[in-house]
């Protein structure tokens, strides 16, 4: 786990540059360079967020328990954890607090007939099409938990004579696989039903998110660690 929590530091280093290349990017974009840049910059954090699962995978194969308990995510982090990592529905409850935000911050604008372009300009179709995608995402959540709990229900079978522990470990390791894909599976869809701009703002919020819970529980972590 050592190497994977080296690669997660400096994936993480990195993901703090990227979005200060979406904080820079020109909002709302007025021209067709402004509009490249900005799918530009979001198609960057994509692909950085595909190969940190990707990475991710390879670890959980070579060991799914230290994959499944997170060594390189501090306390807090991980007692918000769902299956290994974030659970795939915040990303709905972003997009409408975040919604929510943007629009109190323009409503006079936006009464005016004002388009903003940014998340709290979503039409009656995004905020349907987040609907529904919300709720398929729950019923893949709730089966992926459903085959964990199947797992753990079979821990007093890990310790057995005849156990193969070996296809015990494969079936842990599947269940991590899905839950990964099923994160970075949202991320994607989301990041697909906004505009440019409203992925860029979408993104920022999620990484700061981020920023803001590790950095949090780092601080918990060294007070508990000096008590």
């Amino acid at each position: 786990m050592s190497s994977f929590t080296s690669f997660y530091e400096t994936w993480f280093e990195q993901l703090h540059h990227l979005v200060h290349q979406l904080s820079t990017c020109p909002r709302p974009p007025t021209t067709p360079d402004h509009h490249h840049q900005l799918l530009h910059v979001v198609q960057k954090v994509m692909a950085h967020y595909a190969e940190y699962y990707r990475v991710k995978s390879l670890a959980a194969e070579r060991d799914a328990l230290s994959v499944f308990v997170a060594p390189w995510a501090t306390t807090l982090e991980r007692s918000l954890h769902w299956i290994g990592g974030w659970r795939p529905t915040t990303a709905f409850h972003l997009v409408y607090s975040e919604s929510s935000i943007h629009f109190e911050a323009h409503i006079v604008d936006i009464l005016r007939g004002y388009r903003t372009g940014d998340l709290g300009d979503l039409t009656p179709s995004q905020f349907r099409r987040v609907s529904d995608l919300q709720c398929e995402t729950v019923k893949e959540e709730n089966a992926i938990s459903d085959e964990l709990s199947e797992w753990q229900d079979g821990a007093c079978e890990l310790m057995g004579e005849y156990t193969n522990l070996e296809t015990n470990m494969g079936l842990l390791v599947s269940v991590l696989k899905k839950a990964d894909e099923l994160r970075l599976k949202t991320l994607r869809k989301v990041v697909e039903l906004l505009t440019p701009q409203q992925a860029v703002e979408f993104l920022i919020a999620a990484a700061e998110l981020q920023f803001g819970v590790r950095g949090w529980g780092l601080n918990q972590d060294r007070r508990r660690r000096n008590v």
